[in-house]
């Protein structure tokens, strides 16, 4: 499961950082190209695993008690990684989103929001991308 966790956020975040990665490595844009096409229902799907993430991380505080300098930082990883997921999906998402919500003013809302968060997309895609390999690592080393 972490492994999965680890490897959904890296490509949410090489999506979100696109633009950065492929300005450092231009062969890379034809892989990106590739996933590009699907980031809309990625993010759309990535906003709604994150909330339930984000309740099941709530309900996993006690991971913390555990073993606490180590459950601490799982702990921290799974709520980093919940959260990157609902704001990078959102991020990507967006257009997909607002085909399902039929208010004005939600829409409204969500523009306004999209306008907040687009200048960090890709700060948090860079994030996404070390918390994901982050996780993969602790699979490879621990799993």
């Amino acid at each position: 499961m972490v492994l999965s966790f680890g490897l959904w956020l890296v490509i949410l975040g090489v999506l979100a950082a696109a633009n950065l990665i492929i300005a450092r490595k231009p062969d890379a844009a034809a892989l990106i190209g590739k996933i590009s096409p699907y980031q809309g229902w990625m993010g759309a799907v990535s906003v709604l695993y994150g909330v339930w993430e984000l309740i099941s991380c709530v309900g996993a505080m006690g991971m913390m008690a555990v073993r606490p300098p180590i459950g601490l930082i799982l702990w921290v990883m799974y709520l980093a990684n919940a959260l990157l997921q609902i704001v990078l999906g959102f991020l990507l998402g967006v257009g997909v989103l607002k085909t399902f919500i039929k208010s004005e003013q939600a829409n409204q809302k969500m523009d306004q929001t999209l306008r907040k968060l687009a200048p960090l997309q890709g700060s948090l895609g860079i994030l996404a991308i070390v918390v994901g390999l982050a996780f993969v690592v602790l699979e490879v080393v621990f799993g």
